[in-house]
C-alpha cells in the first residue's frame, strides 16, 4: 500500500526529461527523499543547508554545497514535517542531525514557486512573447499564432469560452475540447506581475516561451496539489493543452 508521501508524490516524468528550456536537452533525474520517487530536477525541489543548519529552499538549485530533493506536494510536505519524517530524511542526505526546519518552509517554498512563475511571465512579456487583452489574443489564436492560452482565476466563463472557440479555430480543432487554462492567478495579481492595466487572459505566442511558461507554472501547481492540472501543462511540449482548469 503506498504511503502518503507516495500518493502526494508530483508525478514524474520517466525516464531523464527535455530542458523545457532547450528542446532536445536532456536532464538528469533525482530521487525524492520522501517518496523515494524518481523524477526530472526541474520536477524536483531542492533543499539546501544554511551554515547556520537552517534548511531553506533553493528553487533555482544553485545553491553551494550538498541538496536534498523532495518531489511531493505541500500536503505531504507538511505532514512529513509534523510526524518527523523530513527532518530524518534531511539527516540523512546532509550526514548531519544539526538541522532546524523552519515552520513557514511550505509556505516559503509555495510563495517561490509563485513569484517564479509570475516571473517567468514577465520575462517573456518583455521578450514579445506574450499577448495581452482579448482582441488581440483572438486574432493571434484565430491565426494559430497562440501556443498557450491562460485564463486569470476570476475571468468570465463567457470571456473564456470566446478565446477558447478561437484557439481551436486557430488549432483546427473546432468540436474538441481544447481550451485555454485556468491559473490560480487573479488579474490583480497578473496585472502587477506583467505591469499592464486588468489582465485577465494572456496568450504566449512562441514555443520555446510557451514551454517555459508552462514549466514554471506547472511546478507551482503541482506543489499546490492541483497533480493533473500540472501534468497538463508540463506536457503541453507534446501538443495542445486539452481542458484543465487549476
Amino acid at each position: 500500500m503506498a504511503n502518503d508521501e507516495q500518493r502526494h508524490a508530483v508525478a514524474p516524468v520517466s525516464g531523464t526529461a527535455p530542458d523545457m528550456g532547450r528542446p532536445g536537452k536532456q536532464v538528469p533525474e533525482r530521487k525524492c527523499i520522501l517518496s523515494g520517487a524518481h523524477g526530472a530536477r526541474t520536477d524536483l525541489i531542492r533543499l539546501a543547508l544554511a551554515p547556520d543548519g537552517s534548511v531553506l529552499p533553493d528553487l533555482r538549485a544553485k545553491a553551494p554545497g550538498r541538496g536534498a530533493w523532495i518531489g511531493v506536494d505541500r500536503a505531504a510536505l507538511e505532514t512529513a514535517i509534523a510526524k518527523g519524517k523530513l527532518k530524518g530524511a534531511l539527516a540523512r542526505a546532509f550526514k548531519t542531525g544539526d538541522i532546524t526546519i523552519p515552520a513557514d518552509l511550505p509556505e516559503r517554498i509555495e510563495q517561490g514557486l509563485c513569484r517564479a512563475a509570475l516571473d517567468r511571465l514577465g520575462l517573456e512579456l518583455r521578450g514579445g512573447a506574450v499577448l495581452t487583452g482579448s482582441d488581440r489574443i483572438a486574432e493571434g489564436a484565430r491565426r494559430g499564432q497562440v501556443q498557450l492560452l491562460l485564463h486569470a482565476a476570476d475571468a468570465s466563463e463567457d470571456g473564456n469560452r470566446k478565446l477558447d472557440q478561437a484557439l481551436r479555430v486557430g488549432r483546427d480543432a473546432e468540436g474538441s475540447d481544447l481550451r485555454g487554462v485556468v491559473i490560480p492567478a487573479d488579474r490583480t495579481i497578473l496585472s502587477m506581475a506583467l505591469g499592464r492595466d486588468n489582465v485577465v487572459h494572456i496568450g504566449v505566442t512562441v514555443p520555446a516561451a510557451a514551454a517555459r511558461v508552462a514549466d514554471a507554472l506547472g511546478r507551482w501547481c503541482g506543489f499546490i496539489g492541483r497533480s493533473e492540472s500540472a501534468s497538463a501543462l508540463r506536457n503541453r511540449s507534446a501538443g495542445s493543452i486539452g481542458a484543465t482548469e487549476i
